[in-house]
């Protein structure tokens, strides 16, 4: 266990990094900083997010539902790929700074991309070697494979780049491509899978749950396609499209009524503040999901789009809000951390800081979308980086403080 509190503890250094260069970004917007080039910073921050925060950490955490299962000697048959993927983020991290898409960076993200592979067919076979047959092990198996094909995204774009091809519709195809295959598909499915876990272990009937995967499984490939609603061939399948929301509804009700049927032995199972969070989490998540339902017309997907306050919104209510929630709800309710007050502090002030920093980005979305400016929202935003920068920096703090007594 405490290899794995070194690890976890690793990975919350990483998020406040993410917050610092949030912070940084933020402030370039409203102070000076001439010698920060924009976009390089903003590649660095959103590389690092998922490769060194949201990817380690959830790659941590499947290595834990192993060590559960086949002995904790698990962990030493994975160091090298933590750390490959570490070296990866951290290489990003300081590269897209310095250069941007450059060969540094690009040879950085290539390791991120080997190192997940790797760890995708180690996961795989060990996997295999668990004899229990549970829902949990479907939803991993199909976050590999979701999370493998979202990097098609980065390589076509690198192609295009190399044959200099300048069609702005095939670059957001491609970035949406591995943003999709990202968020839902590799994030989604592998904490899904952590949550189903939770769930069986605790007997729970998992009929439901069953039905909730194959919907949602179902659902992610033409899924996809909602993203690029603009294209004209989209139109072919709208029905399609319509298919997959419908779907992912009933996935996510599924699971809801499960949860919500067996609410008295789960709420022995876990401590309030735990609760608290995984509740914060189905709630972003189900607003996800509501958005994505009315982005299923194509006028208003338009439109949506077209406003850059409304797409960063919806990635950090996903990113934020459901996955990196619901990732310290977990890490708390199976204790891998010792949840001093000063955790649960840092925890309270980022969740804080999540939920002013969504409705600002709402509020600045709404008045774009109507050619309207609001007073002062850029200084807004700048605060609840702050927000969350103070909240994740606490949070590190006080995980390092194994001693203090826990809540």
């Amino acid at each position: 266990m405490s290899f794995l509190s070194q690890w976890i503890k690793i990975s919350l250094l990483n998020l406040f990094l993410v917050s610092f260069l949030g912070f940084v970004l933020r402030y370039k917007i409203v102070f000076a900083l001439p010698f920060v080039d924009q976009r390089n910073l903003l590649h660095s921050h959103s590389h690092f997010a998922f490769v060194g925060w949201i990817s380690q950490t959830l790659m941590i955490l499947l290595i834990y539902y192993l060590s559960a299962r086949l002995g904790e000697r698990i962990f030493t048959r994975y160091r090298f790929i933590l750390y490959a993927n570490l070296i990866s983020a951290y290489g990003m991290l300081v590269s897209f700074i310095l250069q941007g898409y450059a060969f540094y960076s690009i040879c950085f993200s290539t390791l991120s991309v080997v190192a997940f592979c790797v760890f995708g067919v180690y996961f795989w076979k060990d996997l295999n070697r668990i004899s229990e047959k549970t829902v949990s092990r479907l939803w991993f198996r199909w976050s590999l494979i979701f999370g493998v094909i979202s990097n098609l995204g980065p390589f076509a774009l690198a192609y295009m780049m190399y044959i200099k091809m300048v069609d702005q519709n095939w670059h957001l195809t491609s970035e949406y491509f591995f943003l999709h295959f990202q968020y839902n598909g590799w994030f989604l499915f592998a904490g899904l899978g952590l949550l189903m876990d939770l769930l069986t272990t605790r007997d729970i009937p998992s009929k439901r749950l069953y039905y909730a995967f194959y919907l949602f499984c179902a659902a992610c490939i033409p899924a996809y396609f909602l993203s690029i609603l603009w294209l004209p061939f989209v139109g072919s399948i709208y029905f399609l499209l319509c298919a997959a929301v419908v779907a992912q509804l009933a996935g996510w009700f599924f699971i809801m009524e499960s949860i919500f049927k067996n609410r008295e032995i789960l709420s022995r199972q876990f401590s309030r503040f735990a609760k608290v969070l995984f509740m914060l989490s189905g709630i972003a998540f189900t607003i996800k999901l509501l958005l994505q339902t009315g982005s299923i017309h194509p006028q208003l997907s338009q439109l949506s789009y077209g406003f850059r306050p409304i797409i960063i919104g919806y990635l950090h209510l996903v990113l934020l809000g459901v996955t990196s929630i619901f990732i310290i709800g977990y890490i708390v309710s199976l204790k891998m951390i010792t949840v001093s007050r000063s955790v649960v502090t840092g925890i309270s002030i980022f969740v804080a800081g999540v939920i002013i920093n969504e409705l600002l980005l709402m509020i600045q979305g709404v008045a774009a979308m109507a050619y309207r400016v609001v007073p002062h929202i850029q200084i807004m935003l700048f605060g609840a980086a702050v927000i969350l920068m103070i909240g994740l920096g606490t949070l590190f703090i006080g995980s390092l403080k194994s001693k203090q007594a826990p809540i």
